[in-house]
């Protein structure tokens, strides 16, 4: 680490490290000095002159090289006769900063009154008024009135749409550049940019689709006046009006902190109703920032879209119904069904959830299953990263692993953070059977065929040190790869080492196998128990992680569980709708009783005997565990949905049905029975949940433009668990059998994850449905030449029982030999298996016609696919 410096900067003296800027010093020490172009987490390029300073420098002496000193001995300081930008002049040893004198005063009256010569006057209607920088230093800097007319100011475009989330207000723009430089720089994708020069400077798109960035939203808050806005927000509401509320995201495993804003509204009759979704600082885990999904995709919430009511059926049809007999009917069934119980569960509940359903389950001697084809959970609590782990301070002493996962995709904040930690130095390794767009940062890139992902791990640990004397032919191929040896020797030679597992072309069988492998990885190398070190799974759900912590665990033979089960108990899954095979017998087969927990009525709802209406996360307080294993809590943000309840208090009133002792009111006293339960989560509580701490940089407090309208986080920045390492566990290696892919003549489908899709959760977003691709199948071109399939024919797919009408797409990156089938998107597979795909005929085509096919909007080149 660099040398400490001191200065004085009004006044104050402060010891900052050297490199640092004039301007985030002051920061440091409550001082404010205005911006408009800087950012605490861009690059600084000194482009609007907001934070012109006075600085002073001591005086050396040429001869001696040492400081002239005063009369008084203190050091002499000569001025600068002109202001200095405080956002791009670092701090040195006895400089003094002045930041409120009158030059400094009059410089920035003078940048406010320029800014103002070309900005409409139409602060009334805008909708960053009540949280505008422009507006907020122009009253602390700008002139009493202006000399210059209105009519003479420079009209351009409004309401241009940059793409269909994010329009631009051109009048308003000051040309600052930092939606520009955040796309460029923070997350590499450039695809907005200047035109033209001078007064007639312009935003443009790059595109097609315009603005082709999951991270668009964020451009939104970081913009200091009100040119870009979001499509749900824009003349929906105003600032002041809006209620903030803490929450998690549950769009991935993440566990990005957001804010949730509401206000209540005439015309959503007089309901308090969610106006949009804003990112909360947590440095160790989204900093603040927050993908498009998660701020888009709050939509499912809304009161049209839910269950109102408990139902039953009654003659055949689905009944509404009180909750008593709901709850009798349903604790009546479970107890009917015994040891022939399955609760099926996802991680879209929360921790207190999966407790009680797990609690209640266990009581009745029946199984809890996740609803998931992703292993590993067991694997990340033993090695998991450690506690203080934070991607943001890994540099050249870290290497960084990404196997069987198209990161951007599943997990767009971790992407954007392993990518940050590889342009800061750190080593990033990529084995994947495509290319992704991570590929474009890492050191060492490994192909491997889909089925060979622990086959190719394996070959790395006996590239090092284990030997076995059985290992199969695929990992044999491997091991003779020299690009991974000199992989496996960075892997094992770097100070820290992080490996994140995905579920990419694996069934739960090749995923366990994964896990163990990469698990085995880091306990040869010694990479574990330690912060910055350890094992990430990307996991398909939110709190999956959590699932397992809770007890659950997946199964290989997930229908086979349900047709064979007494009675079923759905919490949070849609089956049925996620598997058409399941309607082939009526219902699930022998499964004479079914209950389901639900917010809307999915297929799956549509054939249970009960259904009992949930509390959505907006309406309601839990807490999630994210992949990282860090607990956080979220709060409600609006008043329940009459007739609803939360998951855990419905499980617990059933199980008060049957004699047993569950919690029902509060999720705090669920969360204390966790913590003497599940030793993890030992001393974890709410209250431990709400703790913070100071967060650099500083965000959300006394100003609005140094880091942007990000809220500062006074809510919690959660715990994480310590993985069994810590606590004294000697980490053992696992046997690991990998499992092929079958081998087939025909193509083999695989399922991969696309960041937007047509979940029961993405698909009620009004704002996301322009960019949710219809169903669709990647083929390579050699493969679509060789069948005589045209590019965006329409076809019959059929996998796995399964028949779906798709179109298809070509791209080079996809394998021969595969088809690449995103998941939620038609053809619903959960492993690589066998694809029979054929033209449809003329009258066929006539139908599908009908229902209004459309192509993906996001392209499938450059390494998005």
């Amino acid at each position: 680490m660099g040398k400490d410096v001191t200065l004085m900067i009004d006044g104050i003296p402060v010891c900052v490290p050297v490199g640092t800027l004039i301007v985030d010093a002051a920061k440091k020490i409550g001082i404010d000095i205005p911006v408009f172009c800087y950012h605490p987490k861009m690059e600084p390029v000194g482009m609007c002159r907001m934070c012109l300073v006075e600085i002073g420098r001591p005086v050396f002496d040429k001869a001696t090289g040492l400081v002239v000193r005063e009369a008084d001995g203190s050091p002499k300081i000569q001025f600068n006769p002109k202001l200095e930008t405080a956002c791009t002049t670092p701090v040195s040893e006895g400089m003094v900063v002045l930041n409120s004198t009158e030059r400094v005063k009059t410089g920035r009256k003078d940048v406010v009154e320029f800014l103002l010569t070309s900005h409409p006057l139409d602060c009334p209607v805008c909708d960053k008024g009540g949280e505008c920088p422009l507006q907020n230093l122009t009253m602390s800097f700008g002139p009493g009135e202006s000399r210059y007319l209105y009519d003479e100011k420079k009209h351009l475009a409004k309401h241009v749409p940059l793409g269909d989330m994010i329009f631009l207000d051109r009048e308003r723009c000051i040309q600052c550049g930092r939606c520009v430089r955040f796309q460029d720089q923070v997350v590499d994708d450039p695809v907005i940019g200047f035109s033209q020069r001078g007064r007639s400077l312009e935003i443009v798109t790059f595109s097609e689709p315009g603005f082709d960035s999951y991270f668009s939203g964020n451009t939104t808050d970081i913009c200091p006046v009100g040119a870009l806005t979001t499509a749900d927000f824009r003349f929906r509401s105003r600032p002041w009006e809006l209620k903030a509320a803490a929450s998690i995201c549950n769009q991935c495993p993440v566990g990005c902190n957001i804010t949730i804003n509401v206000r209540r509204e005439a015309v959503s009759g007089g309901n308090v109703v969610v106006k949009r979704v804003m990112p909360r600082q947590n440095e160790w885990v989204n900093e603040i920032w927050i993908c498009d999904k998660g701020r888009f995709g709050y939509h499912f919430t809304d009161r049209a879209n839910r269950i109102l009511q408990p139902m039953v059926r009654k003659n055949g049809e689905l009944t509404p119904t009180t909750w008593e007999e709901a709850l009798a009917r349903a604790a009546e069934g479970f107890k009917a069904a015994g040891e022939g119980l399955v609760t099926l569960a996802s991680g879209r509940l929360s921790n207190e959830d999966l407790f009680n359903l797990y609690q209640l389950t266990r009581e009745l001697n029946g199984k809890a299953i996740l609803y998931t084809d992703m292993a590993g959970g067991d694997l990340t609590a033993q090695v998991g990263l450690a506690q203080e782990t934070n991607f943001a301070r890994m540099g050249p002493e870290t290497t960084i692993l990404v196997v069987a996962c198209d990161l951007e995709e599943e997990a767009p904040i971790w992407w954007l953070r392993v990518r940050q930690a590889a342009s800061r130095g750190a080593k990033l390794i990529v084995l994947n059977p495509r290319p992704t767009k991570t590929d474009r940062y890492a050191s060492h890139v490994l192909r491997y065929s889909y089925g060979s992902e622990a086959a190719a791990i394996l070959a790395m640990v006996n590239s090092l040190s284990v030997k076995r004397p059985d290992l199969p032919d695929s990992i044999q191929t491997l091991l003779r790869s020299r690009e991974l040896q000199e992989a496996a020797k960075v892997f094992a030679e770097a100070d820290n080492a992080v490996v994140i597992f995905g579920s990419e072309g694996t069934g739960l069988k090749q995923s366990q196998a994964l896990a163990q492998a990469c698990a085995n990885l880091l306990i040869v190398t010694n990479h574990v128990g330690r912060p910055d070190n350890g094992l990430l799974g990307v996991w398909q759900r939110a709190n999956d992680q959590g699932a397992w912590d809770m007890g659950f665990r997946p199964v290989d033979n997930l229908n086979s569980q349900l047709k064979n089960a007494k009675a079923l108990y759905l919490n949070g899954v849609d089956p049925v709708g996620d598997d058409l095979t399941l309607l082939e017998e009526g219902k699930f087969g022998e499964a004479q009783f079914i209950v389901v927990q639900e917010l809307s009525l999915t297929p799956t709802a549509r054939l249970a005997d009960v259904i009992l209406p949930v509390q959505a996360l907006t309406e309601r307080e839990g807490s999630y565990t994210s992949g990282e294993r860090r607990v956080q809590r979220f709060y409600p943000a609006v008043p329940e949905t009459k007739d609803s309840l939360a998951d855990f208090s419905i499980t617990g009133k059933i199980a008060r049905q049957l004699n047993l002792n569950l919690e029902t009111q509060l999720a705090s006293r669920v969360m204390e029975r966790i913590a003497a339960t599940v030793s993890d989560y030992s001393g974890i509580s709410y209250q431990a949940l709400g703790q913070t701490m100071d967060q650099w940089p500083i965000v959300g407090r006394g100003d609005l433009y140094y880091g942007g309208t990000t809220y500062e986080n006074s809510q919690g920045l959660g715990k994480q668990l310590p993985p069994a390492t810590l606590r004294g566990s000697a980490p053992t290696l696992g046997w690991v059998q990998p499992i092929e892919s079958p081998s087939t003549d025909e193509l083999l489908a695989v399922p991969i994850t696309r960041l937007y899709d047509r979940g029961s959760i993405l698909r009620f977003s009004k704002v996301l449905q322009p960019r949710l691709p219809e169903p669709y199948l990647l083929l390579n071109p050699d493969d679509a030449l060789r069948m005589e399939f045209k590019v965006g024919e329409t076809v019959q797919a059929k996998a796995s029982g399964v028949s779906a009408t798709m179109v298809i797409h070509v791209d080079k990156n996809v394998p021969p030999g595969v088809v690449l089938v995103p998941r939620s998107l038609g053809l619903l597979i959960n492993k690589p298996v066998p694809i029979q795909i054929q033209v449809l005929e003329p009258e066929q085509m006539k139908e599908v016609d009908a229902a209004g096919l459309n192509t993906p909007r996001r392209k499938e080149s450059d390494g998005h696919g």
